[in-house]
């Protein structure tokens, strides 16, 4: 059987481009087989019906992916054997490469020329900065490197690489992030990198619930690969072509003379990158839904900050919290993600139930050590100026402050206050 289908890769391929010539509703891609094939086959009918069916109404496949399915369809492989010597490729047809409305105002943008010219490069430009064949992965040259990178140790071993895109990049990036993501609504538990939301409405349905379930994705940006970012735009609406340098555009693999890590040499979310936090967000859609889904069976809440996930509840909850936390860590593998299992915490109402950084046991407040090391600074800044504070060097420190005592500002206004009148008092 696998002889046959290899003999009959002609006819895969031909199908393939009948299936993703126009739309793909089953009636549609019938009509497109016909032509192809020269006659109306009675089991195209059914086969297309499989194929919508695994493949869905809203998403640009790969031509690889539908000659996968194909090869791998039971009743096809019959198919192939029982008509060997009748099944010719009457008629080539060549997919158009056009949107697909999917209901979001992005721009349409149907070959990598119109991507090109969206963004202001020459074709040459769009490929070098797409890089889809990853030879910046191997450049040893920093200058020919797409992002400057700084490597910051989490402590046990563990490391956070930022990369930070160089201006270019970094401008066309932030036309994709203002041009196509930001124009697709995010999920309603997602807080992190959201307009008008923020830590405090992450926080804000766990405040007084009889326990909080906190849970941590593990290595939240590297994990999400490159060919899982291109599905993203295929998603969206964009041909195979132009979702893979939109993807490109937004991926990196870091070189070889920067780290030596098997999770970063391969196109992967970039942190630092503009794009990166709203990709991530349309990677977990799907596992938001099926966690809301899960919190609401439940009886708890559910939201997320990034890679910080938390769950509340009250009595009902707190009896089955453990067995919950593992249906959890169970759906996000399912989804391509993995739970940080030493971060989990269950948190009930006589400990402090905290949240990025935020204490949730009967209203919002600042954490008591973040607002005491926070004080101390500004206090030893009146003391002996704020260079001695300084201590990683920060290049606009009074704006690094300013930010810390608008953050607490924003949670708990009155100690807010406290720490503004300091600030203001430090001579710069």
């Amino acid at each position: 059987m696998e002889h046959s289908a290899v003999f009959f890769m002609p006819i895969l391929n031909a199908l393939a481009a009948a299936f993703l010539a126009g739309e793909p509703s089953a009636d549609q891609i019938v009509e497109r087989c016909a032509l192809t094939l020269g006659r109306n086959w009675r089991w195209v009918g059914s086969l297309a019906q499989r194929y919508v069916g695994t493949m869905g109404e809203g998403i640009y496949p790969r031509h690889r992916d539908v000659v996968e399915f194909l090869r791998g369809d039971k009743g096809f492989r019959r198919a192939l054997s029982k008509y060997r010597d009748e099944l010719v490729v009457a008629r080539r047809l060549v997919p158009p490469p056009r949107m697909r409305p999917v209901g979001w105002n992005v721009p349409v943008i149907e070959t990598p020329a119109d991507l090109a010219d969206w963004l202001a490069l020459y074709p040459g430009e769009l490929d070098w900065f797409a890089d889809l064949k990853a030879l910046g992965y191997k450049r040893s040259q920093p200058k020919l490197h797409h992002y400057h990178y700084r490597v910051l140790d989490k402590g046990g071993g563990a490391i956070r690489l930022i990369e930070s895109p160089k201006p270019r990049l970094k401008w066309i990036q932030q036309r994709i992030l203002a041009g196509i993501l930001d124009k697709i609504p995010p999920h309603a538990a997602a807080h992190g990198f959201v307009k008008r939301r923020s830590v405090k409405t992450f926080a804000a349905p766990h405040v007084g619930q009889r326990v909080v379930l906190r849970m941590d994705l593990q290595d939240f940006f590297p994990s999400i690969g490159g060919a899982r970012i291109q599905t993203v735009f295929r998603t969206i609406g964009y041909p195979e072509s132009v979702a893979d340098l939109l993807g490109g555009i937004a991926t990196n693999a870091v070189p070889r003379d920067v780290l030596k890590d098997s999770m970063y040499a391969r196109p992967h979310l970039p942190q630092g990158a503009p794009t990166s936090p709203a990709l991530a967000n349309m990677c977990l859609y799907r596992a938001d839904c099926r966690l809301l889904g899960l919190a609401e069976s439940a009886g708890a809440q559910y939201t997320r900050y990034a890679d910080d996930l938390a769950f509340s509840g009250g009595e009902n909850f707190d009896r089955r919290v453990a067995r919950f936390s593992a249906h959890v860590a169970v759906i996000l593998h399912e989804e391509g993600f993995a739970v940080h299992h030493r971060k989990t915490r269950i948190m009930r109402q006589g400990v402090r139930q905290h949240l990025a950084g935020v204490v949730a046991n009967r209203r919002l407040n600042v954490g008591r050590p973040d607002f005491d090391r926070l004080k101390a600074t500004l206090t030893n800044c009146l003391r002996h100026g704020p260079a001695s504070q300084n201590h990683d060097g920060h290049t606009d420190f009074r704006a690094h402050l300013e930010g810390r005592v608008g953050w607490v500002e924003s949670i708990n206004p009155e100690r807010g206050k406290k720490l503004r009148a300091l600030l203001a008092q430090i001579a710069w």
